[in-house]
């Protein structure tokens, strides 16, 4: 997609993920407005994000929601059901769920009504119920599995008014970030591999696809 003239919005834009988006959009000629905890962002504060939300001028091209967290509360994704926590869960659903829902609500008036537009919020793979073989993590996949259900719901609700725009979960795969640094894997993709590859993934799909969770491959993720 030719980014030549194009607006781009990008949360978390401080983080690996979000800051090499925006880079990348940038690099492709695409005038990107970054907003990150240094704007003020903070979803774990709903008026704070409000506040954020409401001074941002419209419309876009792109939007793209790359924020979340793997600990909750501080703590690791639970092996077990003895080691869930109330606190934890809770944590997860307010960054990984409750806060990129209260970005959605403002996406009808960031994205054009009469052309192309494109929403890709980012989930994980480990959020798929189907593809759930190995257990585990309990928090955080429930609270992107709940995301999952957030971006569905939305692109139904925004075709109504918007019928060429497009929202989708995006699975980035394993990046080397510090989102990642505790974690061994051989296949981490590098940040601007990373970011070029959900890119190209958003910006391919059509209409006729909203709503729907594809990962950083291009292969659409069971729900």
């Amino acid at each position: 997609m030719d980014m030549n003239g194009k607006r781009a919005l990008v949360f978390g834009a401080s983080g690996g993920i979000g800051g090499a988006v925006a880079a990348a959009l940038t690099a492709r000629g695409a005038e990107v407005t970054g907003v990150s905890r240094s704007d003020g962002l903070d979803l774990t504060d709903v008026a704070a994000t409000e506040g954020v939300l409401e001074a941002l001028e419209p419309t876009f091209d792109i939007v793209m929601i790359a924020t979340g967290k793997l600990d909750g509360a501080g703590e690791p994704p639970e092996k077990s059901l003895k080691a869930l926590s109330a606190a934890a869960m809770a944590d997860q659903y307010a960054v990984n769920c409750i806060g990129p829902a209260m970005i959605l609500r403002h996406v009808p008036r960031l994205l054009h009504r009469d052309r192309p537009g494109f929403c890709g919020v980012l989930s994980a793979r480990v959020g798929s119920i189907g593809d759930n073989r190995l257990g585990g993590w309990y928090s955080y996949r429930a609270a992107k599995a709940a995301l999952n259900q957030i971006v569905h719901g939305a692109a139904i609700e925004v075709a109504r008014t918007h019928p060429q725009a497009v929202l989708a979960s995006l699975h980035p795969g394993t990046v080397a970030t510090s989102f990642t640094s505790g974690f061994q894997d051989r296949d981490k993709l590098d940040p601007p591999e990373a970011a070029r590859r959900l890119i190209d993934v958003l910006t391919g799909l059509t209409p006729d696809q909203t709503g729907t969770f594809w990962d950083h491959a291009g292969k659409e993720v069971v729900w």
